[in-house]
């Protein structure tokens, strides 16, 4: 019996077919009855529909409809019509491939359920340019042809909340362990909080086994009910992008399962931390080598990469911190940075070297919040990491002590700075096209533009 994950295409007539991996998975799993096509849109939401699993071969040869449009909506799934995709110009359909390797089941499906990924294509087979995980193929082809690929990893924060807990009088809702939280009501690290979940813990990675996502640890974050679950490294951008995709639709699922919320919200609460999305990043040779750990040149080139994150940090600083609350949570002295700064194993930088063997030499960037889309997360960094390797790019010196006390460039503080550093960026434009940066842009400016309409309750409250 094969993982669900990695189908035996033996068991097909025609390994060349383009639906042979739907037909092996299909003979291997005769009473599996439905199918979920999964797609992630501008804003990192998983969009997609439900069929029954009879047209998964259709969806590896000929593609699933989708409108075009389903990358023109805000983070309310509303038409930016700004973008130019929806009726003006006819609301066209779209052709959506299934990608390779990502048929998995569904665990916690009440009847025996596929899903598999979908990545978006014109009419005229053409790559899509509106669909973010097509914007990360791009950066990987470039890569390539320069003999190099990146391993990446995720790391992300959640907030468990109980639904049936009395919320505060502003409607703000109640992180579990609230009540039972230490002297310094973080209790960070805490064993006991995660035994008090064990069922669920174990339950989600019993998931993500069943799904092939490759986890590694669980543990108890800054603040009650707060945890992280991070994932092993790939040497594949996409599958890791993908895994954290995968990552938080399991965990938002399996918490619903127990009768609690996971919210991956950047800032939900202002008096904790923030939930932040960590991405680990090396590089590698055609031969498999960390470029990072060459005994003559890797020092050069990690810090080549490092300056090169630093000099474009806050053109792409809307990637990272794509909502109006997000930037609530690039708060002095919260490890969430605010200067595009560095460091050796110094968690107050933007870019962090972490200790390690020579070997796993590697950068955490530490800037995007766990709402962030993680194909554009990814894109802006290997993109910036390219810049300063192709252009043999010096980083100033690293940040020894406290980042927020030392004088680096500070990072956008506010939605409409962020947008206004992207939408003028000449790198965001070569990282992402000319045509994505300013529908992305555009549906930005659309969603903040609706907060600075909004009439708060801290406004009513002082002046009415």
């Amino acid at each position: 019996m094969t993982n669900n994950n990695e189908v035996d295409l033996s068991s097909s007539s025609d390994v060349s077919s383009p639906t042979a991996e739907a037909d092996a998975f299909l003979a291997q799993h005769p009473h599996f009855e439905a199918v979920e096509y999964l797609m992630t849109d501008v804003n990192g939401v998983l969009r997609g529909k439900w069929a029954p699993i009879e047209s998964l071969p259709k969806a590896f040869e000929t593609g699933i409809n989708f409108p075009l449009s389903l990358f023109g909506l805000d983070i309310w799934g509303r038409e930016v019509m700004e973008t130019g995709l929806h009726v003006d110009t006819g609301d066209r359909d779209g052709f959506c491939m299934a990608v390779s390797g990502t048929i998995r089941e569904v665990p916690w499906a009440d009847r025996p359920t596929a899903q598999v990924t979908l990545t978006m294509h014109t009419d005229e087979a053409e790559p899509f340019y509106a669909d973010p995980r097509q914007c990360l193929e791009n950066m990987v082809k470039r890569m390539d042809a320069a003999g190099l690929r990146a391993v990446c990893a995720f790391e992300l924060e959640f907030y468990l909340l109980d639904p049936k807990a009395q919320p505060a009088d502003d409607g703000t809702p109640s992180p579990v362990l609230n009540d039972a939280a230490g002297p310094d009501r973080q209790n960070m690290y805490s064993l006991s909080d995660l035994s008090h979940f064990e069922g669920l813990f174990a339950d989600i990675r019993a998931h993500g086994l069943a799904q092939d996502l490759p986890l590694d640890t669980i543990v108890s974050e800054a603040a009650p009910g707060q945890f992280e679950v991070n994932l092993k490294h790939r040497a594949d951008p996409l599958a890791a992008a993908d895994d954290a995709i995968l990552l938080k639709r399991l965990i938002t699922e399996t918490a619903r399962h127990h009768g609690l919320t996971a919210t991956f919200m950047a800032k939900p609460f202002m008096g904790w931390p923030g939930n932040g999305m960590h991405v680990h990043a090396s590089v590698i040779d055609k031969d498999g080598n960390n470029i990072f750990a060459d005994e003559e040149k890797g020092e050069r080139l990690l810090e080549a990469a490092i300056a090169g994150l630093l000099d474009n940090m806050a053109d792409s600083t809307l990637c990272f911190v794509p909502g109006w609350n997000g930037f609530r949570r690039l708060q002095p002295g919260s490890y969430a940075p605010t200067s595009a700064s560095w460091g050796h194993n110094n968690r107050s930088v933007a870019v962090r070297v972490p200790a390690s063997p020579p070997e796993a030499t590697r950068i955490e960037h530490r800037i995007a919040g766990a709402d962030a889309n993680p194909y554009l997360v990814v894109t802006a960094i290997l993109g910036a990491m390219m810049e300063g390797i192709e252009n043999d790019m010096v980083p100033p010196p690293a940040v020894e002590l406290n980042a927020y006390e030392e004088a680096a460039p500070q990072l956008p503080s506010t939605m409409p700075n962020a947008i206004k550093r992207f939408g003028k960026s000449a790198f965001t434009a070569k990282a992402f096209g000319t045509e994505f940066r300013d529908m992305f842009v555009a549906i930005k400016q659309a969603e903040a533009e609706a907060f600075l309409v909004e009439i708060t309750p801290l406004e009513r409250s002082t002046y009415l």
